[in-house]
């Protein structure tokens, strides 16, 4: 079981990993070791995750969210297919930590009348240099 907070934690059976060869350093080793991992979680299906919770995961997650709800996360950074594994967990537990975190509202707020006057002002100045810049008439 992979822990994300004291509520939250997610069975084995919602995670799948999957092991390719991997791009990248690593000589020879690239073409024979398959040490990249494909890491994948079922989060629609996941009884753990509340629904605001799946909503903000399904948002956060992006392009890594599959048409049938489960979240794809990727990882061929170190050469050691063990290291990839755990960055992988690693990240995905991070990215459902940041879900869990509700937004805070935003409260919508009024300009001062002081900056409705600067900004009357600066757009009066501003009128008055485009209207200086018409055509110039010739004096006789």
């Amino acid at each position: 079981m992979l822990r994300i907070t004291d509520d939250i934690g997610i069975e084995d059976w919602e995670l799948t990993e999957q092991f390719v060869r991997a791009s990248g350093p690593g000589g020879q080793n690239v073409n024979k070791v398959a040490s990249a991992v494909e890491l994948r979680f079922e989060a629609e299906r996941s009884p753990n995750l509340p629904g605001p919770v799946k909503n903000r995961l399904k948002r956060l997650a992006g392009r890594r969210w599959t048409r049938d709800g489960a979240v794809v996360i990727q990882c061929d950074e170190t050469r050691s297919q063990a290291r990839n594994r755990d960055i992988a967990r690693d990240r995905l537990s991070e990215l459902i930590r940041k879900a869990t975190e509700r937004p805070k509202r935003r409260i919508p707020t009024r300009p001062t009348l002081g900056a409705k006057k600067r900004r009357l002002k600066a757009k009066k100045v501003r009128g008055e240099v485009k209207a200086l810049r018409g055509k110039v008439e010739k004096d006789d």
